[in-house]
């Protein structure tokens, strides 16, 4: 049973959709180039500069990055999600600092598919919401791009719809 607090963030009887597991292996491949440059600059600054003990220094902490950070990068792929209700689209992350991002079809102004070139390679796309209040801005990345076109497509059809007319 979930707590009081986490009800507020996963509101009951939405059907909850999760990321693609592959950004879970993005993600990582990601922090793992970032740390093995860490590393290889450590190394550098440890042959070319004294004390050589700045350089190992440099080394360890991308170490601790890629050790820590295996972990953290599940963690956080797994607490995205979207519902996609009868008037709005809810989209909720976060492990320490949670988020919920509540957009009615009405307010939105802007639907954006965008994948970079690692997410290419990965099959995965993003979806970015924008609306007029840039505080209710929400992005679902971890898509794949079958699932981001008919999302995109079904946002736009409802915002059509519901038009605020501003």
């Amino acid at each position: 049973m979930a707590s009081k607090v986490e009800v507020a963030f996963r509101p009951e009887g939405d059907t909850w959709q999760s990321l693609s597991p592959k950004l879970i292996t993005v993600r990582r491949l990601i922090l793992a180039l970032f740390a093995v440059a860490v590393v290889v600059a450590g190394v550098v600054v440890a042959l070319t500069v004294e004390p050589v003990w700045i350089g190992a220094l440099i080394a360890v902490a991308g170490v601790l990055m890629l050790a820590i950070g295996w972990p953290w990068v599940g963690r956080r792929v797994k607490s995205w999600g979207y519902a996609e209700r009868a008037d709005d689209l809810v989209v909720g992350s976060g492990i320490w600092f949670r988020r919920l991002v509540i957009v009615p079809y009405g307010r939105l102004q802007l639907v954006d598919v965008k994948a970079g070139p690692i997410d290419r390679a990965f099959g995965l796309t993003s979806v970015q919401l924008h609306t007029a209040a840039a505080t209710t801005d929400a992005a679902i990345p971890g898509l794949s791009p079958e699932t981001a076109a008919a999302l995109r497509d079904r946002l736009a059809a409802r915002g059509e719809q519901r038009s605020a007319g501003l």
